[in-house]
């Protein structure tokens, strides 16, 4: 989650590129998922896809991602081996690493255009489609989407939304060891909705 496109695996963050010959919609080769760039001592302001070109899909009423505008994106800087020193670690660590809000709240105007999102602004999140507790990049366009508030939600009434605990209750597993980094990740990208039944897991 963050509180704060269409591109290939192999285009670096903040570019466009064609789809290469042998990608799946997830813009990887063989539903692999990009790798981002990681943790940055300095953030800055990324490219978000055209405005208007992102669409929402919808299950059960629950808002999804455009998988050709956010297929996600990993963090090199966390692997199923070193789990324990990094999203596991106790006392936290997606704190260190998430953008700041003056870099976000700009990605943010312009993913909801990228969107064609027209809610009000704070009911809706600039989210991770991997979460940072996933291993998702921090700051890597093909990983963050302008999230609309669920059904039913007040308008007016702040960001509320059920993937946070859908990615929460899959952090708990990573980390107890009852399915793999990799696995939490797949799901979650897949569709967010199902991840938890998809792994056994609720």
């Amino acid at each position: 989650m963050a509180r704060g496109p269409g591109r290939c695996a192999d285009a670096p963050a903040g570019t466009s590129a064609t789809k290469p010959s042998g990608a799946d919609a997830r813009g990887g080769p063989q539903g692999a998922i990009a790798v981002g760039a990681g943790p940055q001592t300095t953030y800055t302001v990324q490219k978000q896809p055209p405005a208007g070109s992102c669409h929402f899909r919808y299950e059960k009423g629950e808002p999804l991602e455009d998988p050709a505008c956010t297929p996600g994106a990993i963090s090199p800087a966390v692997t199923q081996a070193n789990l324990k020193s990094t999203i596991c670690r106790k006392g936290g660590y997606t704190s260190g690493i998430r953008p700041s809000t003056s870099v976000t709240g700009k990605e943010k105007a312009l993913n909801a255009a990228s969107y064609g999102y027209k809610g009000p602004m704070g009911d809706a999140e600039y989210d991770h489609l991997i979460s940072l507790q996933l291993g998702g990049d921090p700051n890597d366009p093909r990983n963050l989407w302008i999230e609309p508030p669920d059904p039913g939600h007040k308008k007016g009434g702040g960001v509320n939304n059920a993937k946070d605990p859908v990615e929460t209750k899959l952090h708990t597993a990573v980390c107890a060891g009852k399915v793999t980094l990799t696995a939490a990740q797949k799901a979650i990208v897949t569709d967010w909705t199902t991840a938890l039944s998809s792994l056994s897991l609720g």
